[in-house]
């Protein structure tokens, strides 16, 4: 058996668990076999023992998928750890999307199977620091600089990141001084995808504080949960649903009209980016008309109306 890792680390991970899965049932970890995610498995083998079962996803994307399950598998049976492997297919399109579609798909049935309370995945405070940087340059509002949650509800399972203030660097370390053998994804090298390019950045900037972002992220998903709460109490208010219409009186600030108008939009079924959103306001607070996501706008006697588009002639 590997030696601990530092008691001081488990001691974080405990207290981080802690908060995410109160009641201390048991939960599943999603294990890639990454130095991130092995770490994860280490630490949960000495904080929580015997109340954790893992999971290992192949994609069957690359060739070595199949022997990086396996060796997941080994570190599992290693320590007397229930492990799956779940197979999946990969549907056409955008890899990584779907590739994480179909993941969380597979993950999501595993816990209801297995009577998981949740699913630990080892996202840590590098990975948001790229989340935030990433949607800041995509010019996101509050909802996106809250970067990743630390739980949330993905394909019907809670998703909890217990790792989200550790570094790279020291769950790497951890690995590393437990003799716990990790994979290398090339993908995380192929600077084709916008997420390796800023990781690379991130780590040729020395005065970047990955640790910092990480800790503002989570001030801001505390920020959007009371503008959350205020925008419900505005709602009521200001909205009037007459069955798939929306009346909408405008409030007095661009901000509450852009966060009003994207949540009409989504109770209509639909989530366009809030660029577009702050497009479609600007129009309507010039009295102008304005569609998105197939919700047309007219603007009378100052107020909005929402409606849904009427469907295109053919021929």
């Amino acid at each position: 058996m590997s030696p601990a890792p530092d008691p001081a680390l488990v001691a974080r991970f405990k207290a981080a668990l802690d908060r995410l899965n109160p009641g201390g049932g048991k939960i599943g970890l999603a294990v890639s076999g990454g130095p991130d995610s092995m770490a994860m498995l280490l630490l949960a083998h000495v904080a929580i023992p015997g109340r954790f079962e893992v999971a290992t996803v192949n994609h069957g994307l690359r060739a070595e998928a199949a022997d990086e399950c396996a060796l997941v598998a080994a570190a599992c049976a290693e320590r007397g750890v229930d492990c799956a492997v779940l197979e999946v297919t990969v549907r056409p399109g955008n890899v990584q999307a779907r590739a994480r579609e179909a993941r969380y798909a597979a993950l999501a049935e595993w816990a209801f199977a297995r009577n998981l309370r949740a699913v630990a995945t080892a996202h840590h405070a590098d990975d948001q620091a790229e989340t935030i940087l990433m949607r800041l340059l995509r010019g996101s509002g509050l909802v996106g600089l809250t970067g990743v949650r630390s739980s949330s509800l993905i394909a019907g399972i809670t998703v909890i990141r217990p790792l989200l203030n550790f570094r790279h660097s020291e769950l790497a370390a951890a690995c590393e001084g437990a003799g716990i053998m990790a994979v290398a994804d090339l993908s995380n090298e192929n600077t084709d995808f916008d997420r390796v390019r800023i990781r690379q950045a991130i780590a040729a900037c020395d005065w970047l504080d990955a640790a910092g972002l990480s800790t503002s992220a989570t001030y801001l998903a505390e920020a959007q949960e009371f503008v959350q709460d205020t925008l419900s109490s505005l709602w009521q208010g200001a909205v009037t649903p007459d069955g798939d219409q929306f009346r909408y009186w405008p409030g007095a600030t661009n901000f509450e009209r852009i966060e009003v108008v994207r949540m009409i939009l989504q109770r209509s079924g639909t989530a366009p980016v809030r660029s577009d959103i702050a497009r479609m306001v600007e129009r309507l607070s010039q009295g102008q008309n304005a569609s998105l996501g197939g919700m047309l706008a007219c603007v009378k006697d100052g107020e909005w109306l929402f409606r849904p588009e009427p469907p295109r002639r053919t021929g």
